[in-house]
């Protein structure tokens, strides 16, 4: 599912890259491509196709809350934002699985777009950004929960994501139109995703009869969880309508 995620990111910035282009009057594929790697960007562009817009959003156009996880302003942004995600989702979603991988990613990203909507409101923000923090929240609620099996009690698999954390948070307050709200809103609401639905490892008992070794089995189903999943979705939901009374006034 990550590199469909992926898959389907990059197809989107293609699109919106290509309209960005023609607007600054590019017609031939040469001239496409040097706008694309000079680093243009059209913020016109990027709220026609969905970026985070606080007057539309509070003018009824409520999916502007989601689709800003899919767009990317340029091609550097895009091409760290996906680097940071097929290094980090890969491994999440092998961790958590498929479906609580997704759930993770789009509830963090949700909740990332509340943040910025609600504490900047004059930033036009795009990007994913904010989920990928969310990812990296889940990942270290995971290592503090197996913290035991990690060498060194984990603290330096720890140590590595809060200097990770502390690089990228630090970057947003000296590169512009970085939007640390985002940023911080999907790692916390990452990390507490990841301590709801973080995976239970525990030995099978029953071991494998072709070589006599113990497996792992997860003990914490999410068939399980499902009311819980349904209950943070309300949640989201219930603060995007608290969030848009709140700036509506």
């Amino acid at each position: 599912m990550t590199l469909v995620i992926a898959a389907i990111t990059c197809g989107i910035w293609c699109v919106t890259a290509y309209q960005v282009a023609l607007n600054a009057g590019a017609h031939t594929l040469k001239e496409v491509l040097a706008n694309i790697f000079a680093n243009n960007e059209d913020v016109n562009v990027l709220i026609a196709f969905g970026a985070k817009y606080d007057p539309a959003i509070l003018a009824g156009q409520y999916w502007r809350l989601i689709t800003p996880i899919f767009l990317h302003a340029n091609i550097l942004h895009i091409g760290l934002n996906m680097f940071n995600f097929l290094l980090l989702g890969l491994i999440v979603e092998r961790i958590f699985g498929r479906l609580r991988f997704i759930l993770i990613y789009l509830i963090t990203g949700v909740i990332s777009v509340l943040a910025s909507f609600v504490f900047a409101p004059q930033e036009i923000s795009v990007g994913a950004s904010g989920a990928i923090f969310g990812l990296v929240g889940a990942y270290s609620a995971f290592i503090l929960v197996h913290r035991l099996a990690f060498r060194y009690h984990g603290i330096t698999a720890l140590g590595w994501l809060i200097l990770v954390i502390g690089i990228n948070l630090g970057l947003g307050f000296v590169i512009p139109n970085v939007d640390n709200y985002a940023h911080v809103g999907g790692l916390l609401s990452g990390c507490l995703l990841g301590w709801f639905f973080t995976p239970f490892y525990r030995v099978n008992p029953v071991a494998n009869t072709r070589n006599g070794l113990s497996t792992l089995i997860d003990v914490h189903s999410l068939k399980r969880r499902w009311p819980l999943a349904l209950l943070l979705i309300a949640l989201t939901l219930l603060s995007a309508i608290i969030a848009i009374q709140f700036v509506g006034g």
